[in-house]
C-alpha cells in the first residue's frame, strides 16, 4: 500500500434499508483494517435490521429479508466491532455524509461508546470531487482542451456548453450508459430524443421532489415517505397533501402534486 500509515486505516462500506441517517439501519457491513506494517483484516457481517427491507432498497444492494432473518442485531455485534475498530482511523467513499453517521447512530443505539473525535477521516469522494473538478470551466477544458475565459458570464458559458455537449456526443456516440446501480439505460445517440429521455427520464417535478421508480410509478424524493407511491401516500396521509400545497414548494411542483392526486380519484 502507497498510502504512509502510522495508525491502522479501516476502509468500509454499510448497505442499509434506507437512505434516511436517522430511521435506518444497517443491513451488511464490511470493514478492511490496514495496519501499519501492510497487513489487511476483513471483518464483513450482514445484520438483522429488525424491521422489514423496502423492495426498492433490496434491489439495489441485493440482501432481502429472508437473507438476514436469522442474523445476529447489530446491537449483539456492537461491542465486538467497536473492539475491532479501537485505535483505528476510518476511510471510505462518501462516508461523511452517510457512513459515519449511521455507524454512530447504531453504535449509541447500542449503548456502545463509539467516539470518533479522535479519529481521522478520510473520504476518497471528497478527494476525488476536488481533484476532478465538476464545474462548466473543468469539463470545457476536459471535452474542448481550452480554458473558459469570461467563465460565469452568461454568454461566455453558454458558448462553453454547446461546445461541451457537442463534443460528448463524439466522444461517447454508441456507448452505454449506466446508472448509479451499474444497470444499462440507455445508449449514447446523435438525437436530442434520445439525450432528453437519457437525462430526463425519472424526473416529475422540475424541482426533483417526485421521480418515477423503475415501475414507472411517481414516487416521493425526499422526507419520511421518500420512495413511496406519491398516489397511495395520498390517499393513506390525505393532510399531507394540505401540507404540501401549503409549504414552501414550487408551484410546478404543487401541480404535480395536484395532478397525481386528481388521477387517483379518477380510478
Amino acid at each position: 500500500m502507497f498510502l504512509k500509515l502510522t495508525n491502522p486505516l479501516v476502509f468500509f462500506d454499510l448497505e442499509t434499508t434506507g437512505t434516511n441517517i436517522v430511521s435506518d439501519r444497517i443491513v451488511e457491513y464490511s470493514f478492511v483494517k490496514v495496519m501499519p506494517d501492510g497487513e489487511v483484516i476483513t471483518n464483513t457481517e450482514r445484520v438483522n435490521p429488525e424491521r422489514p427491507i423496502p423492495l426498492e432498497s433490496s434491489l439495489i444492494h441485493g440482501i432481502y429479508d429472508a437473507d438476514v432473518k436469522d442474523k445476529p442485531a447489530f446491537k449483539a455485534l456492537a461491542k465486538e466491532l467497536a473492539t475491532f475498530l479501537r485505535g483505528c482511523d476510518l476511510a471510505g467513499f462518501n462516508i461523511l455524509k452517510f457512513d459515519v453517521p449511521v455507524l454512530v447512530e447504531e453504535f449509541l443505539r447500542s449503548d456502545v461508546d463509539f467516539d470518533i473525535s479522535k479519529r481521522k477521516l478520510l473520504d476518497a469522494q471528497k478527494i476525488f470531487h476536488m481533484m476532478e473538478k465538476r464545474t462548466l470551466t473543468a469539463a470545457y477544458k476536459f471535452y474542448c482542451e481550452k480554458d473558459l475565459v469570461d467563465a460565469h458570464s452568461a454568454e461566455a458559458d453558454t458558448l462553453a456548453t454547446l461546445e461541451v455537449l457537442d463534443a460528448q456526443i463524439k466522444r461517447y456516440e454508441g456507448q452505454t450508459l449506466k446508472d448509479l446501480r451499474g444497470r444499462a439505460i440507455g445508449t449514447i445517440e446523435n438525437n436530442v430524443d434520445s439525450l432528453h429521455k437519457l437525462t430526463n427520464d425519472s424526473m416529475v417535478d422540475l424541482a426533483g421532489r417526485f421521480v418515477f421508480n423503475d415501475e414507472n410509478v411517481e414516487v416521493f424524493n425526499f422526507g419520511k415517505f421518500k420512495g413511496q407511491a406519491v398516489e397511495d401516500v395520498l390517499k393513506k396521509e390525505s393532510g399531507y397533501y394540505d401540507w404540501m400545497m401549503k409549504g414552501d414548494f414550487p408551484m410546478d411542483t404543487k401541480r404535480k402534486l395536484t395532478e397525481i392526486k386528481l388521477r387517483g380519484f379518477q380510478k
